[in-house]
């Protein structure tokens, strides 16, 4: 796999090597020993995966400490764009964001640490989406700050009346109304 550094410390991209003949393609989406030795150390511990339509926009999520989770996502049908905000208090980068195009055709996906908010713009008629979590899902720790941040600067691709959003993802606060609970400083990785 190739792991391409982004504007953002942490924040990568990945692409894994495709093999392809006249039967279709291989590859191997995950393996542990090579994400340590190439991203960092970490422990997936729940996959999820989520089947949207056209124009669904879900995020900006994080789940608060102790229960906050790094994920490594990819779309395995269809595309989606998919974005990282960095969210930690202090941070050199605290308000910016990195987007990478993820798609069936493209095999990319996006590692988002802890301290960030995630959160993706179907762009395709379909879209299914999967991750992987270093911590389980808490649902009392859920937070999130608002996708339709236009402060944020994300050209989501999405026209406005296009856009659907869950009830719960149109109450978000925009960031500048929010208080991270995220510090820069904080080792937000305390079991490695």
């Amino acid at each position: 796999m190739e792991v391409i550094k982004t504007d953002i410390e942490g924040v990568v991209i990945i692409e894994p090597r495709v093999f392809k003949d006249a039967r279709g393609y291989f590859f191997e989406s995950f393996s542990q020993r090579e994400f340590q030795e190439k991203v960092r150390p970490i422990n997936f511990v729940q996959d999820n995966e989520s089947m949207s339509s056209y124009g669904v926009m879900r995020g900006l999520h994080f789940q608060r400490p102790p229960y906050a989770q790094s994920k490594l996502v990819r779309c395995v049908k269809g595309k989606v764009l998919d974005v990282a905000v960095d969210i930690r208090k202090g941070s050199p980068t605290y308000g910016k964001y990195v987007a990478v195009e993820l798609s069936e055709e493209n095999h990319r996906q996006f590692f988002i640490p802890r301290g960030f908010a995630h959160g993706f713009a179907v762009l395709s008629e379909t879209a299914v989406f999967q991750y992987k979590c270093d911590n389980f899902y808490a649902p009392e720790a859920d937070g999130g700050i608002s996708i339709q941040d236009d402060s944020l600067g994300i050209d989501w691709q999405i026209p406005a009346e296009s856009a659907v959003l869950s009830e719960k993802d149109m109450k978000h606060l925009c960031l500048k109304d929010f208080d991270s609970p995220f510090n820069y400083k904080d080792n937000l990785y305390p079991e490695l």
